[in-house]
C-alpha cells in the first residue's frame, strides 16, 4: 500500500507560479512511477505529467509541456510539479498518483491516488 499526500496548491494570479509536492509513505517510493493529473469542475480527470521511478524518463500532456516540469527526490519520497506561467484554464484539483511500471499518461494505469490539492488561477 502506498499513501500519497499532496500540498502546495493555492490561489495565484495568471502568469504566476506554484510548486506542488506529493509525499509518499508505505512501500518503497523509488519502485513507483509517479504522475500528476488534474480535474477541473465538470470535467474528466486528465493527465498532466509523469516521471519514471528513476527520474530518467518524463512524459507530459501537451497542455503542460514546457510549463510544468515534473521531478522527484527519492531520498525524500517526494515528487514535484513546478507550475509556471499559470493560466486561468489551469484551475483544477491536482492529484498525485503512483504505479509500478512505466510512466504513462493513462489514468487507469495508476493504482494509488492522493486526495488532491486545489489550484486556482485568477485572471
Amino acid at each position: 500500500q502506498v499513501r500519497l499526500e499532496e500540498s502546495g496548491g493555492g490561489l495565484v494570479q495568471a502568469g504566476g507560479s506554484l510548486r506542488l509536492s506529493c509525499v509518499a509513505s508505505g512501500r518503497t517510493f523509488s519502485s513507483y512511477a509517479m504522475a500528476w493529473f488534474r480535474q477541473a469542475p465538470g470535467k474528466e480527470r486528465e493527465f498532466a505529467a509523469a516521471i519514471s521511478w528513476s527520474g530518467s524518463s518524463t512524459n507530459y500532456a501537451d497542455s503542460g509541456k514546457g510549463r510544468f516540469p515534473i521531478s522527484r527526490d527519492n531520498a525524500k519520497n517526494t515528487v514535484y510539479l513546478q507550475m509556471n506561467t499559470l493560466k486561468p484554464g489551469d484551475t483544477a484539483v491536482y492529484y498525485c498518483a503512483a504505479r509500478v511500471g512505466a510512466a504513462t499518461g493513462w489514468r487507469i494505469d495508476y493504482d494509488y491516488w492522493g486526495q488532491g490539492t486545489q489550484v486556482t488561477v485568477s485572471s
